[in-house]
């Protein structure tokens, strides 16, 4: 999630202590404007994946192992073994690798899915029957939900072959294929056409809809009913501890599809020949077929050690910048 996610503490939080005085009060943030909104989401996404990048691609290694190996004889999964392999075969620096072009998918990726977000949210609440009430009604939760999945893929969409190169670069190891994102781009744009930048987008969108709209929602509702009980508490640790239960909820309901997504994207990848030709539903199947329940959860070790301080991350370090930037030029 990889994940993806943002807050609306403004408008929602005044409208809320306006009319439910004797509430315990949530802490204000105060708004802000399209640019701080952009580098907020930006920033943070870039930051939190820059952090936990080791585990993002152990995870990319183990989601694809068995796509091109003899399952039955595939070693049982082990994250010490396997960083111990990198860190002998290509050196500490090959856990980052990629992640150049992740910060560069991140930046415009979180970008547009914090302000889609916030944008999504107005359209909705304006919507008969959806109109804020604190956060506490049923409507405000179908908000976070609708308004997460539509701005996660709204954010995929537009930045999907960005997400596409930096998979196949974190999966390549000692043989190297794919020289930099300039030259995966053409590379892949020549050997598998214009589609073949968008291989594994409709796995993707029925991926990145759920993950996000589960993760806003998850952290809305925690970050509330937290602040209901506990007014006091700092705002950057709650934003910590419900964004990493968030990340945590979201992944567990949609890996497998996270998994399926990432083999369609190496399809065909370094020339090498195609193993499922059968679509997304296809995909799905065959590798329940051939490697069982547990192969399509190939992986979510890592990727829990990773979205817990990951997703953690974003939300601390987006609430973090929103509050300083609305004070600052940008305000």
């Amino acid at each position: 999630m990889e994940a993806r996610v943002g807050v609306d503490g403004g408008s929602a939080a005044r409208k809320f202590l306006h009319q439910h005085q004797s509430r315990p009060q949530q802490p204000q943030i105060s708004q802000v404007g399209t640019v701080p909104q952009l580098l907020a989401g930006g920033i943070a996404g870039a930051f939190s994946k820059t952090c936990t990048a080791p585990l993002a691609r152990l995870t990319i290694l183990f989601q694809v192992q068995g796509m091109h190996s003899d399952v039955a004889i595939l070693s049982k999964p082990c994250i010490w073994r396997e960083a111990l392999r990198i860190v002998n075969e290509e050196g500490v620096r090959a856990f980052w690798k990629g992640n150049l072009v992740t910060i560069a998918h991140r930046l415009p990726y979180s970008s547009v899915s914090f302000y889609a977000y916030e944008q999504y949210k107005r359209i909705l609440r304006s919507v008969p029957g959806l109109e804020d009430h604190g956060g506490h009604s049923h409507g405000d939760t179908f908000v976070h939900f609708v308004g997460g999945g539509l701005a996660g893929m709204t954010a995929a969409s537009a930045t999907y072959p960005l997400d596409l190169v930096r998979t196949r670069l974190a999966a390549q190891r000692n043989a190297i294929y794919y020289h930099g994102i300039r030259h995966a781009l053409h590379t892949i744009y020549r050997d598998e056409g214009f589609f073949g930048l968008y291989k594994g987008l409709g796995a993707t969108l029925l991926g990145v809809g759920p993950s996000i709209a589960i993760s806003f929602s998850v952290y809305e509702s925690l970050r509330s009913s937290w602040f209901s009980h506990r007014p006091d508490d700092s705002t950057v640790l709650v934003s910590l501890a419900c964004g990493s239960l968030s990340g945590i909820a979201s992944s567990t309901v949609t890996f497998p599809l996270d998994l399926v997504r990432r083999r369609m994207q190496l399809e065909g990848a370094a020339g090498r020949a195609r193993v499922y030709n059968t679509g997304l539903f296809g995909t799905f199947k065959h590798i329940l077929r051939s490697e069982g329940f547990r192969g399509v959860y190939r992986g979510i070790m890592p990727e829990y050690y990773k979205v817990v301080p990951g997703v953690g991350i974003v939300f601390m370090t987006y609430e973090t910048l929103k509050k300083l930037l609305s004070e600052g030029p940008f305000s």
